[in-house]
């Protein structure tokens, strides 16, 4: 076979980082610097929507954590009463008042943040899977389903853990620290500067491990997307794996993948903890600071005993600030890292966004297709797929495409989807070049059979019409019947209602085949493209099938590729390719006399199932 959809391009450039090959880059390792908006600025950009709700929160939750502020000062006031002998049920019950309504204040305040998040989480996750749906072949390609999947659920929910713990509480613990502050200078301006000196030396030096946690952050989630790809690769051949004993192989894969993941988290884990134990160090060594000098003004009659009780209380109280703003520094970088993950996917090309709903009935009879000069190649270390192709399919009838393998064949239907754009020369599609015709256009016109038939998770009936959701029972019926289905309905529990499992586990190959040309059947295409459509059927459904083909062929414009005698030798012209040309064309009569290719094509590969 030739060049499949789906093999990777030069021609579409990725952003760097995005999808790079498993040998030039070990999973988890950092992606090359972008061009293009700061990550804070994209996620602002996602924030920004949000704000209004996300200010009330913060207010509340900042209302609440003020409300303890003013508990090392009520318990200052307590302690004179019980120094002076009065009663201390005022300075207490204001002190229970103040608990309960800070933490109310706070619980709401952190519910709508929750949500918020939640609601930040939802956004991202619809535009990122539409712009998946959106993107080009090329671009997918190159990328795994399990390193998108992780972009898709885990990266997006780091956008959750930044908002609640990197921007709001970032910004809440920076004013909370500058309250405490003031309440402190309020009790001891000489303490309080004794304790900045302590905590703002340390406070340097964790700054300076920020960028090592960035930078260990982006890698973990990179190694968590890699994992995810090497698990994916096993189920996608999961019988194939079984079959080749090859589990234990597969299982020290993943497992090295794993330990990846694990050896990044660890390191993320070693950093933040340094980070962490260095701030809430320095909070200890601000405290035997300022009890060392407290104790001796105290000692000394300059300082209230009361005094140095709320002071040392505040500056327990202020952990509070600064390991929130720690925490919310390191949510702020994973955030951060999430969002340039999620903005490689979006940065990737796409297509139009325009609607694909197709033509309306009667929208047009049978295309006509000219392939003029047209090169094309996938841009790795492969020979070129096309090299000056040209022929032309006359609307209605069939046509047969044949040559070995690697000769170009499925390129053809690739370029005609516009899964790939060409090179150069020029494909028309109704006289008219197939990049003036809009893409959604374009793909209602055609029906594309592919060698593999992919089924999807659902039910048969889903199945069935999923190119002509809008198709009436009548004509599935019919579609059921023209494709020998009738059968397998007949037999399954619950009709065409019967769930088909994962990518059509429970049907057979031949099934699977009948069922992708049904599908294309109640498209009702002005072109059908049938890649090997009977390479997986017996005898007589194969019969059956060329009998419906013949048929459509007198209806529409059939292009299909085939190796078995029995389709080619019924179309009405034949394309010969080899290596990326058109060695020859004519009819099966014509060829079987007069080129050698074609001759042994037929007594070889297309005359199989002679033998």
């Amino acid at each position: 076979m030739s060049a499949v959809a789906g093999t990777t391009t030069g021609a579409d450039r990725r952003p760097e980082g995005v999808g790079a090959p498993e040998d030039a880059k070990e999973p988890g390792a950092e992606a090359p610097a972008r061009s293009g908006p700061s990550p804070l600025r994209l996620l602002l950009t996602r924030v920004r929507p949000h704000r209004g709700v996300l200010a009330r929160a913060g207010l509340l939750s900042l209302t609440g954590s003020a409300a303890g502020l003013a508990m090392p000062l009520m318990a200052k006031y307590a302690v004179d009463a019980f120094a002076a002998g009065s009663s201390p049920v005022a300075p207490l019950v204001a002190l229970t008042a103040l608990v309960l309504a800070g933490a109310c204040l706070s619980a709401y305040g952190r519910y709508l943040m929750a949500r918020t998040g939640e609601g930040v989480v939802l956004r991202a996750r619809d535009q990122l899977v539409g712009r998946i749906m959106r993107l080009k072949v090329p671009a997918v390609d190159r990328l795994t389903p399990g390193d998108l999947q992780s972009r898709v659920t885990s990266d997006t929910t780091l956008l959750r853990t930044v908002l609640s713990s990197g921007l709001v509480e970032s910004f809440n613990s920076v004013l909370m620290l500058l309250g405490t502050v003031a309440f402190m200078a309020y009790m001891d301006v000489t303490l309080l500067g004794v304790t900045l000196v302590v905590i703002v030396g340390i406070g340097a030096v964790t700054a300076l491990l920020m960028p090592r946690i960035q930078r260990a952050q982006l890698r973990a989630q990179e190694s968590v997307g890699a994992m995810g790809a090497a698990l994916d690769r096993v189920l996608q051949a999961f019988r194939t794996v079984k079959a080749s004993g090859a589990e234990e192989r597969e299982t020290a894969a993943v497992a090295e993948a794993a330990r990846h993941a694990h050896d990044r988290g660890v390191s993320v884990a070693k950093w933040s903890s340094v980070s962490d134990v260095t701030m809430m160090m320095s909070i200890q060594l601000a405290f035997l600071a300022v009890l060392g000098v407290g104790g001796a003004r105290v000692a000394s009659g300059s300082l209230d005993i009361s005094s140095l009780i709320a002071f040392l209380l505040y500056l327990f109280y202020l952990m509070g600030p600064i390991g929130g703003l720690v925490e919310g520094w390191t949510g702020l970088q994973s955030g951060l890292a999430a969002v340039r993950r999620i903005d490689e996917v979006e940065s990737l090309p796409g297509e139009p966004s325009e609607g694909f709903g197709g033509l309306k009935e009667g929208g047009g009879g049978p295309l006509r297709v000219t392939f003029q000069d047209v090169a094309f190649g996938y841009g790795d270390e492969r020979a070129p797929a096309h090299k000056g192709v040209t022929f032309e399919v006359p609307a209605g009838g069939m046509v047969a495409l044949v040559g070995p393998s690697g000769a170009g064949k499925s390129t053809v239907f690739s370029l005609l989807e516009r899964f790939y754009d060409h090179d150069g020369g020029t494909i028309t599609v109704a006289g008219r070049d197939i990049r003036d015709w809009p893409l959604g256009e374009l793909r209602a016109s055609l029906a594309y059979v592919e060698q593999d038939a992919p089924v999807l998770a659902g039910t048969l009936r889903e199945n069935l019409l999923f190119a002509a959701p809008d198709a009436p029972e009548d004509r599935l019926t019919e579609a059921v019947a023209r494709t020998r289905l009738d059968t397998l309905v007949a037999r399954l529990p619950d009709g065409l209602d019967t769930a088909v499992g994962h990518r059509g586990v429970t049907l057979s190959g031949g099934e699977r085949q009948r069922i992708a040309i049904a599908r294309a059947l109640l498209r009702r295409p002005r072109l059908l493209l049938l890649d090997e459509v009977t390479s997986q059927l017996d005898a007589v459904n194969e019969q059956a099938l060329r009998d419906v083909i013949l048929e459509l062929a007198q209806q529409t414009t059939v292009l299909v590729i085939a190796h078995r005698l029995s389709t080619v030798c019924h179309a009405d012209r034949i394309v010969v390719l080899e290596e990326g040309r058109v060695r020859t064309a004519g009819t099966h009569e014509e060829l079987i006399t007069s080129d050698d290719l074609y001759r042994e094509l037929a007594t070889t590969q297309l005359a199989a199932e002679v033998r």
